[in-house]
């Protein structure tokens, strides 16, 4: 997540920019090129309908035409679950860019969610369990649930009660809605640095935030077979791909560079870190 507060800037300023000048989250060669989706004040950005459905979809297809996308199912999850649904009222919801959420937190942008969601892939099969770490307004968690089916088992944990609350609700407005009813898909409170060992272990965890360092009882967490990615750095960072091997010992590898607000406590969150 991004603490960026960005407004939406004119729509020939998001054709003309590329994503590493408005997009602090995503700073690596491979997304430098990629043009912002446009933004228009006509479109009906915020709740489901026509309009926002073709938005979204619109969305994902100019991810895929700019190289972000390229697994079917990852176009077939962004396409279900509409982005519209998780990001405040009288926001631009389909501009490739964080936008603020309050408590200093933020949802990533379009081009951040899919890197991660076809990262995490192969560990989102049907009847995999999956953990979102700073889960914020929920939207990943809905990808993942959608990924994993009813048979699986998604969890996400945040620590800003007014957002679990808040992610429930919007959670219940989309496509993964039935898997929320179903328990299949929940969403707590809690310090997601100590994971959420109730569910245990998870064959893939995304981390929303930076931390200086991986948070063993994450490793701990994690399935023999199963994978992680997380920002690690300080001010430097690097989305890092960490994958536990049958045998227990982990191997890590760096996707990207990557700016991540820091992975943190409640209380300094609320502070603005």
């Amino acid at each position: 997540m991004s603490s960026d507060n960005l407004a939406c800037p004119s729509t020939s300023d998001l054709r003309t920019q590329p994503v590493a000048a408005l997009d602090k989250e995503g700073i690596g060669p491979a997304m430098t090129s990629i043009p912002m989706i446009a933004c228009s004040t006509s479109l009906s950005e915020h709740h489901s309908g026509g309009s926002g459905t073709n938005k979204n979809k619109q969305m994902v297809e100019q991810l895929q035409r700019y190289g972000v996308i390229s697994s079917k199912k990852v176009v077939e999850v962004m396409e279900t679950i509409d982005r519209a649904l998780f990001v405040p009222d009288g926001t631009p919801a389909y501009v490739d860019s964080p936008m603020a959420v309050g408590y200093n937190a933020t949802i990533s942008a379009p081009h951040m969610h899919a890197t991660c969601l076809q990262l995490l892939e192969e560990n989102l099969q049907p009847g995999m369990h999956a953990l979102d770490v700073g889960s914020g307004t929920g939207y990943l968690t809905a990808c993942f649930a959608t990924m994993v089916g009813p048979q699986g088992r998604a969890i996400g944990v945040e620590h800003i009660p007014e957002l679990v609350a808040s992610s429930i609700k919007n959670i219940e407005k989309s496509a993964a809605a039935l898997l929320l009813k179903g328990g299949s898909l929940s969403v707590h409170a809690g310090d997601g640095r100590e994971g959420w060992p109730e569910h245990a272990p998870y064959d893939a965890i995304h981390v929303g935030a930076a931390a200086p360092e991986i948070p063993q009882p994450l490793i701990d967490q994690l399935k023999p077979g199963g994978r992680m990615v997380i920002p690690v750095g300080k001010i430097f960072q690097d989305l890092q791909v960490v994958d536990k091997n049958l045998d227990g010992s982990v191997s890590i590898r760096s996707e990207t560079a990557v700016r991540y607000v820091p992975l943190t406590s409640r209380d300094a969150q609320l502070k603005g870190y």
